[in-house]
């Protein structure tokens, strides 16, 4: 590892790129482990977790760590594909070392990890050589001053804290997007999940949980006080909120649908009426809709809205008043490249598709499968019999229901060199 640098940052690690000797990318750096024996024994790193191909994580080993810079990390491309399990000696350097509360020896000033520096020692081991820590805020000053000192100089770095804060490992998964922060908080220790799950505001915890296995999703849920939990419910797309309070004990479903917004709540109750698996079970309520005088650059400025899946912003659909679903008569829809085509000036109407029938909600998945396959769709309207559109089922929720129980735990597809499986007393993880 000559040209690697001679001291590294692990915070700047988390989402590189990892990469075989043939330059194929095969996963992203999700966290490090590390060996925090006592006080007075310098923390060593053991090696990576890296997330492959579906959502799995692994250790690599530093030895296989051939190089790290700026953007990027190289291994020798030995990879072993069995699932990461944390030991009970090892120590999560992003999930558990950021934000422990450690004080310096000479001057008594304590404060909360934020960062950790490594680097190799001269048998060419990776260790932990220094402890970035920042004191808590005093009077108007929002941030505490900050402290990059030597592992040595610190007490604390090995101590468990039933009370720890989740501040920088929050600053860590707000950088990553809703899938990659929902399969680290998945690998959390049981009170780190506590910790962080508590500091997440409504919003992203909503985007976390539609990510999650159904029995994370529960167990989260399940934990929160009856008001928040009724809060992240609404922050949710009602396709999986509905989902969601499906998998909840009677009581507790009921109790939580009391709680919510009463137009948040009927959304969720009208999906949990349809038959599981059917389009109406599985669309969204609220797709784009605009009535037939609406303009194309209108179109266009609504599909612009950052929060729209792509599967979404992939077509309007065009109803008579009322514009909420259920809507008044379904008019037809205007997919996104007819409308880049048209004037911003011509009404949306005039880029009307109306050649397809719409779907049914009480159509099978099988059949919603059919459907966007033979129009080469990925967003298809879903219709009552009176011609009122109920809402949109996209290729994302078809896939959710396609694809077998766990399919986010699925072992990985990339082509990855093989290797047998190490002991769990074996020298892998040093």
């Amino acid at each position: 590892m000559s040209s690697s640098p001679s001291r590294v940052f692990v915070a700047r690690l988390v989402g590189l790129p990892v990469f075989d000797p043939q330059g194929e990318q095969v996963g992203k750096v999700r966290d490090l482990v590390a060996a925090v024996r006592s006080e007075d024994h310098q923390p060593r790193v053991l090696g990576l977790v890296l997330e492959v191909f579906g959502r799995r994580r692994i250790f690599v080993p530093m030895t296989r760590v051939t190089n790290i810079d700026a953007g990027q990390v190289y291994t020798t491309g030995l990879l072993n594909m069995r699932r990461f399990e944390q030991r009970s000696t090892e120590t999560l350097v992003i999930g558990q070392m950021l934000d422990r509360t450690v004080t310096i020896k000479e001057n008594g000033i304590s404060g909360v990890v934020y960062d950790v520096g490594m680097e190799q020692a001269r048998n060419r081991d990776w260790v932990v050589s220094r402890i970035a820590l920042q004191e808590p805020g005093k009077g108007l000053r929002r941030r505490g001053q900050t402290h990059v000192v030597e592992w040595r100089d610190v007490e604390g770095l090995s101590r468990r804290e039933a009370a720890q804060g989740a501040t920088h490992l929050l600053h860590a998964l707000n950088e990553m997007r809703p899938a990659d922060a929902a399969t680290m908080i998945h690998e959390l220790p049981a009170e780190r999940r506590t910790a962080v799950v508590s500091a997440l505001d409504d919003e992203r915890l909503a985007d976390v949980l539609e990510e999650l296995s159904e029995d994370d999703q529960v167990e989260i849920l399940s934990a929160l006080e009856e008001e928040r939990a009724a809060d992240v419910l609404e922050e949710m797309s009602p396709d999986d909120a509905a989902d969601l309070i499906a998998e909840l004990p009677p009581d507790t479903a009921a109790a939580l649908l009391d709680l919510m917004e009463p137009e948040e709540a009927e959304d969720v109750k009208r999906l949990m009426s349809y038959v599981e698996d059917t389009a109406g079970a599985m669309m969204t309520p609220e797709p784009v809709i605009l009535p037939p005088d609406a303009t194309i650059a209108e179109a266009l400025a609504h599909v612009r809205r950052p929060d729209l899946t792509p599967s979404l912003a992939s077509q309007v659909y065009v109803c008579r008043q009322p514009l909420e679903t259920p809507t008044g008569r379904f008019l037809g829809v205007a997919h996104i490249q007819r409308l880049l085509r048209e004037p911003p000036s011509t009404l949306v109407a005039g880029a009307l598709d109306d050649t397809m029938e719409p779907l049914r909600p009480e159509a099978s998945k099988d059949e919603v499968a059919a459907y966007l396959a033979t129009y080469n769709l990925v967003a298809a309207a879903v219709v009552d019999e009176s011609g009122h559109l109920l809402g949109a089922v996209t290729v994302d929720d078809l896939l959710d229901h396609l694809l077998p129980e766990g399919w986010r735990d699925a072992a990985p597809r990339r082509s990855v060199v093989p290797q047998a499986p190490t002991p769990r007393g074996g020298a892998a993880r040093g």
